[in-house]
């Protein structure tokens, strides 16, 4: 009998394989977050996780496939989270509550979004997530200004840039604000711009 006919075997080394790869991605976020990517070798990152390089490389072609899989499954997390505001037929949904929505799911993504926010990340993944709320973000703002396409373009380029800075800022300080305060705080500068400095009841 083969491990295949054991009740349970295939549940129970699905369950190692994803130890496995929490080991690896654990060490591998903790690496990221003192040196870029392209300074971090396999035969480190084994060490540090505590496997060997066959175990490795039966998860993973190289590091920038493990990094490509970790901000996938970020990417989908995202995606599924965002599904009900998104749907053609959902009712068009607050700045706040989409910005909500992508906050909480960085907050639950704590450790890749340390690395893809940090000083070695990559700053086009974050500016990939963010734009997956573009077109809902644009249809709100129509909404409610009067303005044109092409402004709205422009003000959604402006407004996406700053909330990088802001998802920067935020795992800088290892994401310890919760995540509908960030939330309530990128919504207000975006609908209130510099008034929201004036406003003590917007930023509370």
């Amino acid at each position: 009998m083969n491990e295949r006919d054991v009740p349970g075997a295939a549940k129970a080394k699905d369950h190692r394989a994803r130890v496995t790869q929490i080991l690896i991605e654990k060490a591998f976020t903790q690496l990221l977050r003192a040196k870029p990517i392209h300074r971090i070798s396999v035969k480190e990152l084994c060490e540090a996780a505590g496997i060997n390089r066959g175990t490795f490389y039966a998860h993973y072609a190289d590091l920038y496939d493990l990094l490509a899989k970790m901000e996938a499954r970020l990417m989908a997390d995202l995606q599924r989270a965002l599904e009900p505001l998104l749907a053609e037929d959902a009712q068009e949904p607050t700045l706040l509550a989409l910005t909500s929505v992508i906050f909480r799911c960085l907050k639950e993504n704590e450790d890749i979004c340390a690395i893809t926010l940090g000083p070695h990340g990559d700053r086009e993944f974050t500016a990939r997530l963010l734009d997956m709320a573009r077109e809902r973000c644009l249809a709100v703002y129509a909404r409610r200004f009067d303005a044109t396409p092409r402004q709205l373009s422009y003000y959604y380029a402006f407004v996406s840039s700053g909330c990088i800075g802001l998802l920067e800022k935020w795992a800088q300080e290892d994401m310890a604000t919760g995540a509908e305060e960030i939330a309530a705080i990128a919504s207000g500068i975006m609908v209130y711009g510099i008034e929201f400095l004036k406003a003590p009841d917007l930023r509370e």
